[in-house]
C-alpha cells in the first residue's frame, strides 16, 4: 500500500509543480506555446530539467516517469492557454522528445539518491 501511495503523491505534486510551471512559461510567451518562448533553451528549458531532477531525487521510483509527465504537461497547458489548433500533435511530439533528457537527468537524479539511501 505504501509504494501505490508514494506513486500517487509523486504523480500529484508532479501534476501540480508542472501545470504551475508551464502556465507561469506560456503567461510570460507571446502566443501562449513555451516552447516558442524567445528564452527557451536558455531558461525555460534548463529550469525545467533541474525540475526534473528535483522531482526524481524526490521520488527515485520511477524517477524517469515524473520527467515524462511533467514535460509532457506542456501540450494541455498550451491547449488550454491558446486553444486546438492544427499543429498541437506536433507539440505533443515536440513534448516527447524534449522529455527524453529530462527523463534521463531525473533517472540519473533517483538513482543517485537511491545510492546515497544505500538501496542501490
Amino acid at each position: 500500500m505504501r509504494a501505490t501511495g508514494n506513486l500517487l503523491a509523486a504523480s500529484a505534486v508532479t501534476l501540480k509543480v508542472g501545470v504551475v510551471f508551464w502556465l507561469l512559461v506560456a503567461w510570460r510567451t507571446p502566443g501562449g506555446e513555451p516552447w516558442d518562448a524567445p528564452a527557451f533553451w536558455t531558461v525555460v528549458y534548463p529550469i525545467a530539467l533541474g525540475i526534473a531532477a528535483i522531482l526524481g531525487a524526490c521520488f527515485p521510483r520511477r524517477a524517469w516517469l515524473w520527467a515524462l509527465l511533467l514535460m509532457v504537461l506542456q501540450v494541455p497547458v498550451v491547449a488550454v492557454v491558446s486553444g486546438f489548433g492544427p499543429l498541437l500533435l506536433a507539440g505533443l511530439v515536440y513534448a516527447l522528445v524534449l522529455a527524453l533528457p529530462a527523463m534521463v537527468v531525473a533517472g540519473a537524479a533517483g538513482a543517485l539518491r537511491r545510492r546515497l539511501n544505500g538501496k542501490a
